[in-house]
Protein backbone atom coordinates (compact mmCIF):
# COMPACT_ATOMS: atom_id res chain seq x y z
CA UNK A 1 0.00 0.00 0.00
CA UNK A 2 1.08 3.59 -1.11
CA UNK A 3 2.25 5.67 2.27
CA UNK A 4 -0.52 8.00 2.74
CA UNK A 5 0.60 11.86 2.07
CA UNK A 6 0.58 14.40 5.14
CA UNK A 7 1.46 17.39 4.47
CA UNK A 8 2.08 20.71 7.05
CA UNK A 9 1.56 23.64 6.30
CA UNK A 10 3.02 26.74 8.58
CA UNK A 11 5.19 27.51 10.98
CA UNK A 12 9.03 25.54 11.04
CA UNK A 13 11.06 27.16 14.06
CA UNK A 14 13.49 26.34 17.37
CA UNK A 15 11.52 26.14 20.80
CA UNK A 16 14.22 27.30 22.89
CA UNK A 17 13.36 25.46 26.48
CA UNK A 18 15.21 25.61 29.25
CA UNK A 19 17.01 22.42 28.21
CA UNK A 20 18.67 24.32 25.26
CA UNK A 21 17.04 24.68 21.74
CA UNK A 22 14.73 21.72 19.88
CA UNK A 23 13.40 21.92 16.13
CA UNK A 24 9.33 22.60 16.48
CA UNK A 25 6.88 24.23 15.13
CA UNK A 26 3.29 22.68 15.94
CA UNK A 27 2.51 21.96 11.91
CA UNK A 28 5.78 20.26 11.31
CA UNK A 29 5.43 18.16 14.64
CA UNK A 30 2.44 17.37 12.99
CA UNK A 31 3.85 16.14 10.21
CA UNK A 32 6.86 14.26 12.12
CA UNK A 33 4.32 12.25 13.87
CA UNK A 34 2.35 11.64 11.16
CA UNK A 35 5.32 9.96 9.25
CA UNK A 36 6.39 8.00 12.75
CA UNK A 37 3.08 6.26 12.19
CA UNK A 38 3.06 5.18 8.67
CA UNK A 39 2.37 8.28 6.90
CA UNK A 40 4.80 10.26 4.36
CA UNK A 41 5.29 13.16 6.00
CA UNK A 42 6.11 16.44 4.22
CA UNK A 43 6.56 20.37 5.57
CA UNK A 44 5.72 23.58 3.77
CA UNK A 45 7.35 26.31 5.33
CA UNK A 46 10.86 29.00 5.41
CA UNK A 47 13.38 29.99 7.54
CA UNK A 48 16.29 32.33 7.25
CA UNK A 49 19.53 32.52 5.29
CA UNK A 50 21.23 32.26 8.40
CA UNK A 51 22.89 29.73 10.50
CA UNK A 52 19.87 28.76 12.49
CA UNK A 53 17.98 27.96 9.54
CA UNK A 54 20.90 25.76 8.05
CA UNK A 55 20.44 23.70 11.51
CA UNK A 56 16.63 23.43 11.13
CA UNK A 57 16.95 22.11 7.42
CA UNK A 58 19.41 19.21 8.92
CA UNK A 59 17.35 18.30 11.77
CA UNK A 60 13.78 18.14 9.27
CA UNK A 61 16.36 15.90 7.37
CA UNK A 62 17.38 13.93 10.17
CA UNK A 63 14.10 13.54 11.38
CA UNK A 64 12.94 11.89 7.76
CA UNK A 65 10.68 14.75 7.26
CA UNK A 66 10.06 15.78 3.41
CA UNK A 67 10.50 19.80 3.49
CA UNK A 68 9.99 22.15 1.07
CA UNK A 69 11.64 25.41 2.65
CA UNK A 70 11.53 28.55 1.33
CA UNK A 71 14.63 30.63 2.93
CA UNK A 72 14.50 34.23 3.08
CA UNK A 73 15.88 37.48 4.31
CA UNK A 74 14.01 37.28 7.54
CA UNK A 75 15.40 35.94 10.55
CA UNK A 76 14.44 32.09 11.60
CA UNK A 77 12.27 31.53 14.04
CA UNK A 78 12.92 31.09 17.43
CA UNK A 79 10.09 30.78 20.51
CA UNK A 80 10.91 31.56 24.02
CA UNK A 81 9.63 28.36 26.06
CA UNK A 82 9.07 28.61 29.85
CA UNK A 83 8.03 25.46 31.90
CA UNK A 84 5.95 25.41 34.73
CA UNK A 85 5.45 22.09 35.59
CA UNK A 86 6.20 20.58 32.51
CA UNK A 87 3.37 22.82 30.98
CA UNK A 88 4.96 25.08 28.16
CA UNK A 89 3.84 29.49 27.72
CA UNK A 90 5.48 30.34 24.51
CA UNK A 91 6.94 33.79 23.95
CA UNK A 92 6.45 33.89 20.37
CA UNK A 93 8.84 36.52 18.19
CA UNK A 94 7.10 38.21 14.81
CA UNK A 95 8.71 39.45 11.63
CA UNK A 96 10.36 35.70 10.98
CA UNK A 97 10.83 33.83 7.74
CA UNK A 98 7.64 31.67 7.93
CA UNK A 99 6.00 35.40 8.07
CA UNK A 100 6.83 35.82 4.69
CA UNK A 101 5.66 32.61 2.73
CA UNK A 102 5.51 32.89 -1.00
CA UNK A 103 3.27 31.15 -3.40
CA UNK A 104 4.68 29.22 -6.19
CA UNK A 105 3.62 26.79 -8.83
CA UNK A 106 5.67 23.82 -6.79
CA UNK A 107 4.08 24.24 -3.44
CA UNK A 108 0.62 24.02 -5.71
CA UNK A 109 1.80 21.07 -6.78
CA UNK A 110 2.81 19.27 -3.38
CA UNK A 111 -0.52 20.68 -1.91
CA UNK A 112 -2.50 18.84 -5.00
CA UNK A 113 -0.92 15.29 -4.13
CA UNK A 114 -1.65 15.36 -0.47
CA UNK A 115 -4.37 12.88 1.68
CA UNK A 116 -4.15 15.19 4.62
CA UNK A 117 -2.82 18.91 5.15
CA UNK A 118 -2.78 20.37 8.87
CA UNK A 119 -2.51 23.87 9.36
CA UNK A 120 -3.24 26.55 12.38
CA UNK A 121 -4.04 30.36 13.66
CA UNK A 122 -0.55 31.35 13.68
CA UNK A 123 1.41 30.96 10.72
CA UNK A 124 -1.71 32.87 9.37
CA UNK A 125 -1.23 36.18 11.46
CA UNK A 126 0.78 37.78 8.10
CA UNK A 127 -0.79 39.13 5.88
CA UNK A 128 1.86 37.36 2.94
CA UNK A 129 1.76 33.61 4.65
CA UNK A 130 -2.30 33.84 5.06
CA UNK A 131 -2.77 34.70 1.58
CA UNK A 132 -0.09 31.72 0.40
CA UNK A 133 -1.91 29.13 2.69
CA UNK A 134 -5.28 30.49 2.17
CA UNK A 135 -4.70 29.99 -1.60
CA UNK A 136 -3.32 26.28 -1.28
CA UNK A 137 -5.94 24.94 0.78
CA UNK A 138 -8.27 25.63 -2.34
CA UNK A 139 -6.16 23.09 -4.28
CA UNK A 140 -6.51 19.97 -2.19
CA UNK A 141 -7.66 17.37 -3.98
CA UNK A 142 -11.34 16.12 -3.81
CA UNK A 143 -11.44 14.31 -0.17
CA UNK A 144 -8.35 15.17 1.62
CA UNK A 145 -8.48 15.76 5.01
CA UNK A 146 -7.85 19.55 6.18
CA UNK A 147 -6.84 19.31 9.76
CA UNK A 148 -7.32 22.53 11.22
CA UNK A 149 -5.40 22.81 14.82
CA UNK A 150 -6.51 25.75 16.10
CA UNK A 151 -3.54 26.10 18.40
CA UNK A 152 -4.08 29.76 19.78
CA UNK A 153 -1.04 31.76 20.83
CA UNK A 154 -1.04 35.36 22.06
CA UNK A 155 -2.86 37.57 19.80
CA UNK A 156 -1.98 35.99 17.12
CA UNK A 157 -5.83 35.00 16.01
CA UNK A 158 -9.43 36.82 15.21
CA UNK A 159 -12.73 35.78 15.03
CA UNK A 160 -12.34 36.04 11.31
CA UNK A 161 -9.30 33.94 11.06
CA UNK A 162 -10.81 30.97 12.85
CA UNK A 163 -13.82 31.58 11.09
CA UNK A 164 -12.11 31.77 7.47
CA UNK A 165 -10.23 28.14 8.43
CA UNK A 166 -12.97 26.18 10.03
CA UNK A 167 -14.82 26.64 6.28
CA UNK A 168 -12.01 25.24 4.78
CA UNK A 169 -11.22 22.82 7.42
CA UNK A 170 -12.91 18.55 7.53
CA UNK A 171 -10.84 18.06 11.06
CA UNK A 172 -11.18 20.71 13.86
CA UNK A 173 -8.79 20.43 17.09
CA UNK A 174 -9.35 22.41 20.29
CA UNK A 175 -8.54 21.78 23.93
CA UNK A 176 -10.52 22.80 26.35
CA UNK A 177 -8.90 25.93 27.32
CA UNK A 178 -9.47 27.18 23.61
CA UNK A 179 -12.97 25.90 23.84
CA UNK A 180 -13.90 28.45 26.71
CA UNK A 181 -12.49 30.95 24.80
CA UNK A 182 -14.61 30.31 21.24
CA UNK A 183 -17.79 29.67 23.08
CA UNK A 184 -17.66 33.34 23.99
CA UNK A 185 -16.43 34.46 20.75
CA UNK A 186 -18.93 32.15 18.42
CA UNK A 187 -22.00 33.08 21.41
CA UNK A 188 -22.74 29.67 22.23
CA UNK A 189 -22.45 30.25 26.49
CA UNK A 190 -23.75 27.50 28.70
CA UNK A 191 -23.52 24.81 26.00
CA UNK A 192 -22.04 21.36 27.26
CA UNK A 193 -18.52 20.44 25.79
CA UNK A 194 -20.37 17.80 23.85
CA UNK A 195 -23.02 20.23 22.56
CA UNK A 196 -20.29 22.86 21.52
CA UNK A 197 -18.30 20.33 19.55
CA UNK A 198 -21.36 19.38 17.67
CA UNK A 199 -22.49 23.18 17.03
CA UNK A 200 -19.46 23.09 15.28
CA UNK A 201 -19.58 20.23 13.02
CA UNK A 202 -22.90 21.64 12.15
CA UNK A 203 -22.37 24.78 11.22
CA UNK A 204 -18.82 24.01 9.28
CA UNK A 205 -19.83 20.45 7.68
CA UNK A 206 -16.85 19.23 9.38
CA UNK A 207 -15.88 15.08 9.43
CA UNK A 208 -14.62 15.03 12.76
CA UNK A 209 -14.14 17.49 16.00
CA UNK A 210 -11.65 16.77 18.58
CA UNK A 211 -11.87 18.13 22.15
CA UNK A 212 -8.80 17.32 24.23
CA UNK A 213 -8.44 18.20 27.92
CA UNK A 214 -4.79 18.05 28.45
CA UNK A 215 -4.40 15.76 31.58
CA UNK A 216 -7.51 14.54 31.66
CA UNK A 217 -9.48 13.27 28.93
CA UNK A 218 -9.88 13.36 25.17
CA UNK A 219 -12.84 12.85 22.88
CA UNK A 220 -13.04 12.83 19.45
CA UNK A 221 -16.94 12.87 17.49
CA UNK A 222 -17.47 11.94 13.72
CA UNK A 223 -20.00 13.43 11.50
CA UNK A 224 -21.40 9.64 11.43
CA UNK A 225 -22.32 9.77 15.00
CA UNK A 226 -19.33 7.63 16.38
CA UNK A 227 -17.76 9.21 19.31
CA UNK A 228 -14.58 8.06 21.66
CA UNK A 229 -13.91 9.49 24.68
CA UNK A 230 -10.71 8.55 26.66
CA UNK A 231 -9.60 9.39 30.10
CA UNK A 232 -5.32 10.87 29.43
CA UNK A 233 -2.94 8.41 30.94
CA UNK A 234 -0.95 9.77 33.62
CA UNK A 235 3.15 9.53 32.91
CA UNK A 236 6.62 11.12 34.46
CA UNK A 237 6.28 14.34 32.53
CA UNK A 238 9.39 15.83 31.11
CA UNK A 239 7.33 18.16 29.10
CA UNK A 240 4.58 18.74 27.29
CA UNK A 241 6.10 20.63 23.96
CA UNK A 242 4.21 18.85 21.04
CA UNK A 243 2.27 16.15 22.95
CA UNK A 244 -1.54 17.80 20.96
CA UNK A 245 0.37 17.57 17.77
CA UNK A 246 2.03 14.21 18.17
CA UNK A 247 -2.17 13.28 18.73
CA UNK A 248 -2.96 15.25 16.03
CA UNK A 249 -0.29 14.15 13.59
CA UNK A 250 -1.07 9.72 14.69
CA UNK A 251 -4.65 10.19 14.48
CA UNK A 252 -4.34 11.39 11.11
CA UNK A 253 -1.88 9.09 9.69
CA UNK A 254 -3.82 6.17 11.45
CA UNK A 255 -7.28 6.60 10.24
CA UNK A 256 -5.83 7.47 6.90
CA UNK A 257 -4.44 3.79 6.69
CA UNK A 258 -7.72 2.31 7.88
CA UNK A 259 -7.78 2.13 11.88
CA UNK A 260 -11.26 2.53 13.35
CA UNK A 261 -12.19 6.12 15.14
CA UNK A 262 -11.72 4.30 18.11
CA UNK A 263 -8.21 2.49 17.48
CA UNK A 264 -6.63 5.83 15.60
CA UNK A 265 -7.52 7.46 19.32
CA UNK A 266 -6.07 4.75 21.07
CA UNK A 267 -2.57 5.02 19.45
CA UNK A 268 -3.28 8.63 19.52
CA UNK A 269 -3.57 8.88 23.31
CA UNK A 270 -0.66 6.92 24.00
CA UNK A 271 1.71 8.61 21.55
CA UNK A 272 0.98 11.81 23.06
CA UNK A 273 1.27 10.14 26.65
CA UNK A 274 4.88 9.19 25.35
CA UNK A 275 6.02 12.41 23.84
CA UNK A 276 5.22 14.09 27.21
CA UNK A 277 7.97 11.72 28.90
CA UNK A 278 10.71 12.80 26.74
CA UNK A 279 12.40 16.30 25.72
CA UNK A 280 11.25 18.45 22.96
CA UNK A 281 8.49 17.59 19.94
CA UNK A 282 10.63 15.05 17.68
CA UNK A 283 11.45 12.39 20.32
CA UNK A 284 12.62 9.41 18.77
CA UNK A 285 9.92 6.18 18.67
CA UNK A 286 10.85 3.21 20.98
CA UNK A 287 10.56 -0.35 19.34
CA UNK A 288 7.22 -0.74 21.10
CA UNK A 289 5.01 2.23 21.56
CA UNK A 290 3.88 1.52 25.31
CA UNK A 291 0.30 0.98 25.88
CA UNK A 292 -0.08 3.25 28.25
CA UNK A 293 -4.13 3.30 28.90
CA UNK A 294 -3.99 -0.38 29.24
CA UNK A 295 -1.36 0.06 31.92
CA UNK A 296 -3.35 2.66 33.51
CA UNK A 297 -6.61 -0.41 33.47
CA UNK A 298 -4.74 -2.38 35.32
Amino acid sequence: MTKPIVLSLGELLWDMLPSGKRAGGAPVNFAYHAKMNGADGWSISAVGEDALGDELLAEAEKAGIHSIIQRNAWPTSIVEVSLKNGIPEYTIVKGVAWDHLLLTRQLIEVVEQADAICYGTLALRSPETHDTIIELLKHTKPGAMKFFDINLRGDHYSKELIEELLEAATVFKINDAELLLLRDMFDIRGTSDDDACRWFMSEYGLDYVILTGGSTFSTIISKNGESSTLATPHVEVVDTVGAGDSFSGTFTARTLLGDTLAEAHRKAVNTAAYVCTANGAWPEYPDTMPDYLAQAAQ
